[in-house]
């Protein structure tokens, strides 16, 4: 279904589509299920009455479902207990993210001053003078004598 201006005749706006899905209509058992789109329609009509997994339904993305679905079966202690273990987590992640992070930019760093100092050598050796060594790689000229 598309957004339809009547005063003109025309579809208003032709990227937003609507489709409507009416559950009650879908009345196929797990023996009937033929697509994943008919997977899908089975689980979310049956969801709160299914107790054990059909065969149909044991795909990878169905285990993520059924993970998430035994949530809402927490009582107070467990729910609690299982936020707690999602804030660990997550800042646990957190933590990783940043140190790798820093971590691959102290290494670009160490690799940019290395190739500084590689370049200085460079130009050392072909007599060209330790202040202009300097001006150009931004390395102190103190450091470059000593190369």
């Amino acid at each position: 279904m598309q957004l339809f201006d009547k005063s003109v005749q025309a579809v208003f706006y032709d990227k937003l589509t609507y489709i409507y899905l009416e559950m009650p209509k879908f009345t196929k058992t797990v023996d009937e299920l033929e697509t994943h789109f008919d997977n899908w329609l089975y689980v979310l009509k049956n969801l709160e009455n299914l107790t054990d997994r059909p065969a149909k339904l044991q795909e990878s993305i169905f285990n993520k479902l059924f993970e998430q679905a035994e949530i809402v079966k927490f009582n107070d202690k467990e729910y609690s207990e299982y936020e707690e273990s999602l804030k660990i987590y997550r800042d646990l992640k957190n933590s990783i993210d940043t140190a790798r992070e820093e971590g691959i930019e102290k290494g670009m760093e160490k690799g940019r001053r290395e190739e500084k100092i590689t370049i200085a050598g460079k130009l050392k050796r072909q007599n060209i003078p330790p202040k202009m060594i300097s001006r150009s790689t931004g390395l102190p000229i103190e450091e470059i004598e000593k190369l």
